[in-house]
This record gives structure tokens, sequence and C-alpha cells, in this order.
């Protein structure tokens, strides 16, 4: 299967699981407050990668709702099969350019599971 096909059937789950825009859920909720106690940093996300847009079902520390697919790091991490970590975003080659990294908002540590 490549990016391509897996992708589709990626998006075709999103959409069978009509979660996308549903009210805040206590249960997710819970999740992203642990997730930054125990990893220590002042943001933790649950997001649904959509075709146009990374929408943030869940959020701890981040008042915004989504943003586009692009410059979103979510995007990269849907394409992996394990754990996709960024230790140094200032130093990884992979993310050296993002604006989520050189703009205002100044992303420095990211880990994701697809």
């Amino acid at each position: 299967m490549n990016d391509t096909t897996g992708d589709a059937e990626r998006l075709a789950a999103v959409q069978r699981y009509h979660i996308l825009d549903t009210p805040p859920d206590g249960a997710f909720d819970r999740i992203t407050a642990i997730a930054a106690r125990l990893f220590q940093v002042p943001i933790a996300l649950v997001t649904v990668v959509d075709h146009d847009r990374i929408w943030f079902k869940s959020r701890h520390g981040l008042a915004i709702e989504q943003i586009d697919r692009e410059p979103g790091l979510c995007a990269s991490a849907i394409l992996q099969s394990e754990v996709y970590t960024i230790a140094d975003a200032l130093q990884d080659p992979r993310t050296l350019t993002n604006s989520l990294v050189r703009g205002e908002f100044g992303l420095r540590f990211y880990a994701a599971a697809p």
C-alpha cells in the first residue's frame, strides 16, 4: 500500500467515525491533561488529521481549535507506523524550516503516535 492509498483509507475512517467538529469530551480532555503533566510540556493535543486541516479533538494549553494541514507536524506523524518524536525542533532536519518552529509559536519538542 502506498502513502496515497493509506491516506485515502485513513480519511475514509475519519469520515466514518463522525468525530470531526464534535464537542469537547471529558475523557479526551483527561488524556491531554495527563500527557502534559507526564511529559512536562505546556501543550498536549488529541488531533484528527483531515484532508486540509488538523483539528484538535482535545487541547491542553492551546486556545485554537485547528490549523491548516500544512505546516502541522501531525501530517508527518500519521505516515509513520511508530511514535514520531522530535527532541529539539531547532536541530532536527525534518523541522528546521517549519513555520511552527521558526515562527512566534516556537515549537521545540514534538511527539505523536499515529
